[in-house]
């Protein structure tokens, strides 16, 4: 028995990494293609644009591990099938739950690693490229409005024209209101950088307006406290679904504390948390498929559906994370459901097949 588990290990596993392999390296060729549009902006040369390829791997590695386990074990059963190994290993008294048993404990080590290079590998990456990525193109970091960024504090708004790469605020504004929302102070500083839990300006002028006339004071360096931290500038550099769940949950937690919507936030952290566990659900789901057809249908023919279901799969993650953040559903349901749609097909294909 245990020469059998190590074979099937083996031979699933190795199945798996070379799908891994091929997918990272097909979806490392489209970004190369789309970053020569970008060649030769400033210092962007040809070294860099590498560099930029390869920290962003690591972030395709956690989008495809799935989709790799799932192809994966589809062509290992369907070799095995082909070969009527797994008639051999039935016929031998090895159930389908056995079978199962071998293949989720695979699937288990990828669902591991791939929570580590979702968690500690990604953002790092992803953080790291983004910046390389706008110091040597020469540009800042992208906003949503024309104005600038703009931040709740508390009972102040605050503007940030430019953030920088290192997180260095520039053009700085800060509207300070009291508790009946009157307008007190405007704040404007030239820059500010962030050191031993402070913000510290440069060049700031500070607008006081008080009953009667309105004042104002010029700095040339001054202390600022505030909630807003470098890390939840993150959101800036590294869409939400690659950016740890650490991070997302201090970033909700800055919003909570400021009375503003979370619920893309929220879906981002529960899905962070759910999405490894698909590498189970999909391999559960390859199961069947290498007792189905086990002579008509082709080994190419089952990497293709693979794929369509590991597409599929995407899309329905997509479609479900956009759908609740527009209609306000429950963050756990939207981020679940797809997980679950694929788990409950798996489970009613494997009954099936074992009744047969």
């Amino acid at each position: 028995m245990k020469i059998i588990i190590r074979y099937l290990v083996k031979e699933i596993s190795l199945n798996i990494l070379l799908m891994l392999t091929g997918l990272i390296s097909m979806f490392s060729f489209v970004d190369f293609i789309q970053e020569l549009d970008s060649l030769g902006d400033g210092n962007y040369g040809v070294g860099k644009m590498m560099i930029f390829v390869l920290l962003s791997a690591p972030g395709h590695i956690y989008d495809v591990a799935p989709v790799a386990v799932l192809v994966g074990a589809m062509y290992s059963l369907g070799q095995f099938s082909r070969h009527s190994e797994l008639v051999v290993l039935r016929v031998s008294g090895i159930s389908l739950f056995e079978i199962g048993k071998i293949l989720v404990q695979v699937a288990i080590v990828f669902s591991i690693f791939t929570f580590i290079v979702g968690e500690l590998i990604t953002p790092f990456s992803e953080k790291l490229a983004q910046r390389l990525r706008i110091q040597a193109t020469d540009s800042v970091v992208a906003q949503d409005f024309r104005s600038g960024l703009w931040v709740k504090d508390g009972r102040s708004f605050v503007n940030v024209e430019t953030v920088l790469p290192d997180a260095t605020l520039l053009n700085l504004h800060i509207y300070e209101f009291d508790n009946n929302f009157h307008l007190k102070t405007i704040k404007n500083a030239k820059q500010a950088k962030f050191d031993n839990n402070t913000w510290h300006l440069k060049d700031m002028s500070e607008t006081v307006f008080e009953k009667n006339h309105v004042k104002t004071n010029l700095y040339h360096s001054a202390d600022w406290q505030s909630l807003i931290r470098p890390e939840l500038l993150n959101v800036l550099l590294v869409v939400p679904n690659k950016m740890s769940a650490w991070n997302l949950y201090a970033f909700i937690n800055h919003l909570q504390i400021n009375k503003q919507k979370t619920t893309r936030y929220d879906v981002a952290l529960w899905a962070k948390l759910i999405y490894p566990l698909a590498c189970i659900v999909m391999m559960i789901l390859a199961l069947p498929f290498g007792f189905l057809q086990q002579r008509s249908s082709t080994t190419t023919t089952k990497i293709f559906m693979g794929l369509f279901l590991g597409v599929v799969y995407q899309i329905l993650n997509r479609v479900f994370a956009h759908l609740g953040t527009l209609n306000d559903w429950t963050p756990f349901i939207s981020a679940v459901t797809p997980t679950v749609l694929f788990l409950m097909a798996g489970l009613t294909m494997l009954f099936w097949v074992e009744r047969r």
